[in-house]
């Protein structure tokens, strides 16, 4: 059974940030701090190394201790760059990919993906979180992979593929639901404007 040593972490903080009206959102604060400072303290304890991808504010970024990767492929590619960005630079037998901007996600989040992913013999572990329709939905950018997916994942992007559901499609996924009892409901929330982030740092 691997342990969070063998997982490399990347916090996706490369978006434009449009709808929170252009800002660099993994900068903005949350309880104190920025948004994306905030989810390298919750996801370090969990992986045995971090890194950020961000295209602006680079040095802002680079503060916070980890290394700083900016997107290798042109024009906010969304996500799947960030998880490019990851695959190049990941030196353990995993990466999980987290954005900056749910900083409620589950502790055990890292060691529920990799467990479900080893039992199942998969390639890929995708969280999966109850709406508040009642309906359970992937969470397709809490994704754990293997590191030696990156081949693949050039010859998608470079196709021109941006989608990371048809990408993970092309290989063997296991969803993994954070719907136990005791689980945070809130725990995939995302803040997409400061309104959403403000509800957010009211969340208990």
């Amino acid at each position: 059974m691997s342990d969070k040593n063998d997982v490399t972490g990347v916090i996706l903080a490369g978006g434009r940030g449009s709808r929170m009206g252009g800002v660099d959102k993994g900068l903005q604060n949350f309880r104190g701090m920025p948004l994306a400072l905030h989810t390298l303290m919750r996801l370090g304890p969990q992986v045995g190394d971090v890194l950020i991808n961000a295209n602006r504010n680079l040095g802002a970024y680079e503060s916070f201790g980890a290394q700083v990767w900016p997107d290798g492929i042109s024009d906010f590619a969304g996500p799947l760059a960030g998880f490019l960005v990851g695959l190049e630079h990941c030196e353990t037998e995993y990466l999980v990919t987290v954005p900056c901007d749910t900083p409620l996600f589950p502790q055990d989040l890292v060691q529920r993906l990799l467990e479900a992913l080893e039992r199942d013999g998969a390639e890929i572990a995708m969280a999966a979180a109850r709406e508040e329709d009642g309906n359970v939905r992937t969470q397709p950018v809490f994704t754990l992979m293997k590191r030696d997916l990156l081949e693949s994942l050039v010859r998608f992007t470079h196709a021109g593929g941006r989608k990371i559901d048809a990408w993970t499609a092309q290989h063997r996924t296991v969803v993994v639901p954070f719907d136990r009892e005791g689980d945070d409901p809130s725990a995939f929330f995302n803040a997409n404007t400061l309104a959403e982030l403000h509800k957010l740092e009211q969340a208990p």
